[in-house]
């Protein structure tokens, strides 16, 4: 019995993913090594509280949250301007507005009501611009985007990592321990630019980041239960 062949693109996905996880590996090894040197560095300082609190009060939520709404939602921010088709470019400007408009929502407003609603109104712009021709200077800006794909591969490695930042503290502040936690994130970010780059569409660093989430969510699930 001949097993069906695995497609290139989802073979390199997993390739990436496994690589993604190497590199997780070696860093926290390294973490700890630099840990044993410096043992006043207390890498327990900062807490992601309000993840922890959505994990306690509303373990669904949490985990749709964290394997569907922000794979979506970061995916259509951080990696849609490496090497983007037009509709992608359409999807960074509707995903810029929804990550906006989430500002003007009530912080008590339930969580999923809250990201579904921005959604839906994102969905309902892409639909918008779609619907319109683009203008040369559109062409010329996504002509620049692809010229300029790994310096924006790089960047936008490095920005997701930072604001990841909120997610231990209020405002911005910036140390050591900060950016240590924050460092998987800028691998997440790397792996997840490549994998745009190299599958060419959206859908599979939303698919990898997905993944990553998923991981988490798996080995903390039998403590929301």
């Amino acid at each position: 019995m001949q097993f069906p062949k695995i497609p290139p693109k989802v073979s390199n996905l997993f390739r990436n993913y496994w690589l993604m996880l190497g590199t997780y590996f070696l860093f926290f090894f390294l973490l700890g090594f630099l840990n044993t040197f410096l043992p006043e560095l207390d890498l327990e300082k900062y807490q992601q509280t309000e993840l922890f609190d959505l994990m306690d009060e509303n373990p669904l939520a949490f985990v749709i949250m964290a394997v569907i709404i922000a794979p979506l939602l970061e995916e259509s921010i951080f990696r849609t301007l490496i090497k983007p088709s037009f509709t992608e470019i359409y999807i960074f400007i509707c995903a810029v507005i929804a990550f906006v408009g989430l500002g003007f929502i009530p912080q008590e407003a339930h969580s999923l009501l809250k990201y579904t609603l921005v959604i839906i109104s994102a969905i309902i712009i892409f639909l918008f611009l779609q619907s319109l021709k683009p203008a040369r200077p559109f062409r010329r800006f996504r002509i620049f985007l692809y010229r300029n794909y790994k310096v924006l591969w790089l960047l936008t490695s490095l920005i997701f990592g930072l604001v990841h930042i909120w997610n231990y503290v209020e405002g911005w502040q910036f140390d050591m321990i900060l950016f240590l936690l924050i460092f998987p994130r800028i691998i997440a970010g790397y792996f997840f630019g490549k994998i745009k780059i190299e599958n060419g569409n959206l859908i599979w660093p939303i698919t990898m980041h997905a993944m990553n989430n998923g991981i988490v969510v798996f080995f903390i699930l039998p403590k929301l239960l």
